[in-house]
């Protein structure tokens, strides 16, 4: 019986017979991976290579870039594999690597983004107090932070996970995550891990950094408004390519939030697992290129390294 046997391994339902469009849906997945990789990996390089840039806001961008070529590459890989699969099986302990690595991607990325909207604030609402507030040294330490207490929290709440006793093996996503793996339990202490989700996914990682998020842009917003042309455009500049990122990220969390609680059969299979894998797939790729056109100063910087390569 299913019940009495120790569960090895899961089943990612969600993959369909797709036949010889493997053949298509594989090339586009590496072309994906390579060019998060890529782009992400030149704005690291761009912004060390120019110590004009040896700023808080680049840094941050930095930190940015490691965290989204880190929670792509524990999808992706994944995904390439299982379009390959005929049984489409993942083993149970790379299934709780992965839901860590997917939920600290979503948490660091959130949180940098929230530090990032005070950074944003700081310098537009505060100039002539920018250099005593946000400092290189601060920044460094922030960043520590934000990494160190997402592991440790992570790593807290994902242990009741790893504990339950599993009376299935059918999770119904192309990737694993907290809530379906936790549903297939058949221990009576699963609660714990239901919290997690309430608590760390409703509190701590979205509505806190989100409504601090939406106070400083709003305080952006009303300064902007009462100062010169050119502080607007320059606000538009450093903000923008933020604000998008934010909006990105913030829709990736919800759907998938939302299609965990509610049935959302009325929306085409294709396009539910298109969106399930958005945020990982998509935002690490437009993210870099997004900050790389808009900020002149990457601009000017990526044309300057292109050049020095031809030569």
């Amino acid at each position: 019986m299913e019940n009495s046997t120790e569960i090895v391994s899961f089943v990612l339902t969600r993959y369909v017979d797709i036949g010889n469009l493997v053949y298509l849906y594989f090339p586009l997945a590496l072309l994906l991976y390579v060019s998060v990789i890529f782009a992400n990996t030149i704005l690291v390089v761009i912004i060390y290579l120019d110590r004009k840039l040896h700023e808080p806001m680049y840094l941050f961008l930095c930190c940015l870039s490691v965290n989204q070529i880190y929670g792509n590459t524990s999808l992706m890989p994944c995904l390439m594999v299982q379009m390959l699969s005929e049984t489409h099986e993942i083993s149970k302990i790379y299934c709780f690597i992965q839901i860590f690595v997917l939920h600290t991607y979503v948490a660091v990325e959130l949180r940098t983004l929230t530090v990032m909207a005070y950074d944003r604030y700081v310098c537009i609402c505060q100039p002539l107090h920018y250099n005593s507030k946000i400092t290189m040294r601060k920044v460094k330490i922030v960043i520590f932070i934000i990494w160190t207490a997402t592991f440790v929290e992570i790593g807290f709440f994902l242990s009741f996970t790893i504990r339950l006793k599993f009376c299935g093996n059918r999770i119904r996503k192309v990737f694993c995550n907290n809530q379906p793996v936790a549903e297939l339990s058949c221990s009576p202490d699963r609660t714990m891990s239901y919290l997690h989700d309430l608590f760390f996914g409703l509190t701590l990682s979205i509505g806190g950094p989100l409504c601090f998020i939406m106070f400083t842009y709003g305080k952006i917003l009303a300064v902007c408004l009462k100062r010169s042309t050119e502080t607007k455009s320059k606000a538009f500049e450093t903000c923008s390519p933020h604000f998008i990122s934010i909006m990105s990220f913030v829709f990736m969390i919800f759907y998938n939030l939302i299609t965990q609680r509610f049935n959302m059969t009325f929306v085409p299979f294709e396009l539910r697992v298109v969106l399930s894998v958005y945020g990982i797939v998509m935002q690490p790729l437009v993210s870099p290129i997004i900050y790389g056109l808009q900020l002149s100063k990457i601009r000017h910087t990526f044309i300057k390294f292109m050049l020095s390569c031809k030569m």
